[in-house]
Formats: structure tokens, sequence, C-alpha cells
């Protein structure tokens, strides 16, 4: 089986619909979305209800520190978040706010595990952002397999069966084996807001079968994203990240 996994959308119409498209065409037989479909993007509505729409088809989506703070609370927040998620609360019904809330925060699947954020502590969002916090989270988490959003850079870490903890930056579309013989946290990246330096969307596909991972990056429209974002009112600097890639 073929599993599309998409995080960090962002209220980014532009750069979700390239990536499902994308995947349709690779033949995908699932999606599993990690979460933080809102926030920084001009289109949450619509990517609220197309997560819906995939969700009611059979796509498992989990909930991410945007999509909480929507009815939650935004003081952990950098200013730039917090006044794009006060715009994005307007732009949402109560029914798109509903199904962001009941979003669950974990998805296990056998010796797999899902999360947006980090496997011990799912709602401290804290951030699997280097080697250190890969330590932590392998001492910590059973699974032999864990996906997580967050940090909008890609990232492969593993552990081997010594406790040797080693990491690389994916490049290129090349399947990734997962060998059993050492533990796995997989950084997806983002969809709809990367953030090392590439402007293309950002998400991956895990054949269950042959146990292998493969990184994709995928060209969309970021000009017409970016201006969305400009005549929204919002922050001119998430319409540089679209532009620029970080």
């Amino acid at each position: 089986m073929l599993i599309a996994i998409l995080t960090d959308i962002h209220g980014n119409r532009e750069a979700l619909s390239a990536c499902l498209a994308h995947a349709r065409l690779l033949g995908v037989d699932r999606f599993i979305l990690l979460g933080d479909y809102v926030g920084y993007g001009a289109d949450p509505a619509w990517v609220v209800d197309t997560v819906r729409g995939l969700v009611d088809r059979g796509a498992i989506a989990l909930l991410g520190n945007h999509d909480e703070a929507i009815d939650g609370s935004d003081e952990n927040m950098n200013s730039i978040a917090r006044e794009a998620i006060r715009w994005t609360r307007r732009q949402l019904g109560p029914e798109q706010r509903r199904f962001l809330a009941e979003l669950p925060l974990t998805h296990e699947e056998g010796n797999v595990l899902y999360v947006h954020a980090n496997g011990y502590a799912p709602r401290n969002w804290d951030y699997m952002s280097g080697p250190m916090e890969a330590i932590r989270h392998f001492s910590r988490v059973d699974a032999h397999i864990t996906f997580c959003g967050h940090v909008h850079v890609p990232m492969l870490y593993h552990m081997s069966t010594t406790a040797k903890v080693g990491s690389f930056s994916p490049v290129g579309d090349n399947d990734i084996p997962l060998l059993p013989t050492r533990a796995w946290l997989a950084v997806i990246g983002a969809v709809g807001q990367p953030r090392d330096g590439v402007a293309a969307a950002n998400y991956a596909v895990f054949d269950t079968a042959r146990q292998t991972l493969r990184y994709l990056r995928v060209p969309y429209d970021t000009a017409t994203a970016a201006r969305k974002v400009r005549e929204a009112g919002l922050p001119e600097q998430l319409a540089l990240r679209l532009e620029q890639g970080r």
C-alpha cells in the first residue's frame, strides 16, 4: 500500500491542490495528514473542507497546534502566527471549527506512529529539530517508525540497535529503505510553507509493503498563493516565505 503523508498545509490551496494531484498520479492508496491545516495562508476554509472530504473517503487527519489554537489559546505563538490565527478564526464556520476541534492527536498502525509534533508528548508541541530532540524521541517512544511534521524542514533520523543516532537531509526522488534493524523518525516537511530554502511543496510517500519512504517536492503556483496572502491583509513575511521557501 502506498500512503501519501502530508503535513503543515497552512491554508495554502495552491500547494495542497498540487500535492494531491501529484499523489494521485503516483497511484497512492491512502492519505494521512499530520495537522496544521490552517494558519499563515489565505484559504483556510477551502483547505479544511478539502481535508474533511478526504477523511470522508477514508483518510486519517490529525490535530496540529495551529488547528488547536482556532478554539484554544494562541498566547504561546509568535506575533505573526497569532495575527494569522486571529484572522483565520473569522474565516471558518461552526462545522469547520468543530471538525478541527475533534481531530485526534495521534494515529497508530502496528509499529508505525503518526503525529504532528512528537510521539512522547504530542500536545506539548515540541519540535523535532535536531539530533538531541531525536534522541529524546527514541528514548521515550517504542514505535519502529514515527512520522511527524511541525518543523517545516524535511529530515530523517534513525537509531541503531546500539542506540547510535544518525540523520540525513533527504535529497531527490529516491526510495529510502526503512530497515527493520533501526528505529526511524521521519520529519516530513511542509506542504504549505516549506522553510528549507526550496519554495516547492513537500510531502512523502510510504510504501508499507516494501517499507520504503520517498520524499517529494512539488512545484506549485507560489505567486498566486503569495498574492492571496497580501490581499487578505496578512503579514508580508508570510507572503515572502512562500516565495522564498524559508
